[in-house]
């Protein structure tokens, strides 16, 4: 139960990284500045959320593809050195990359 209460709470951790990258680009005015917000954003903050080692992380920074009204950040962690893959191979598995993708509405509009 703790080795899949760390991957849960590693998996929450991914989450907010990505949701509180994304607020962070609504100053942004075009998408290059926006990517380097969250590029900064993660570069500074990202050791400061816990069960995650920054040096796993990796993030994309873009417009979304079906509304140019949205601006989408995702964050995937490999969680390959979470002590849940010493578990015995008969207990389900969840995938070793975390993956979580936040969107916010350009300029705050």
């Amino acid at each position: 139960m703790l080795a899949y209460g760390i991957y849960f709470g590693a998996a929450h951790t991914v989450q907010q990284l990505a949701a509180d990258a994304a607020r962070a680009t609504i100053s942004g005015l075009s998408a290059p500045e926006r990517s380097r917000i969250v590029d900064d954003f993660i570069e500074r903050n990202a050791s400061a959320y816990i069960l995650i080692d920054k040096r796993r992380l990796t993030h994309t920074a873009k417009d979304s593809r079906t509304d140019p009204d949205q601006y989408v950040v995702e964050v995937s962690y490999d969680a390959s050195l979470l002590p849940i893959w010493s578990l015995y191979p008969p207990i389900p598995l969840p995938s070793p990359t975390i993956s979580f993708a936040s969107t916010i509405r350009k300029g705050g509009r």
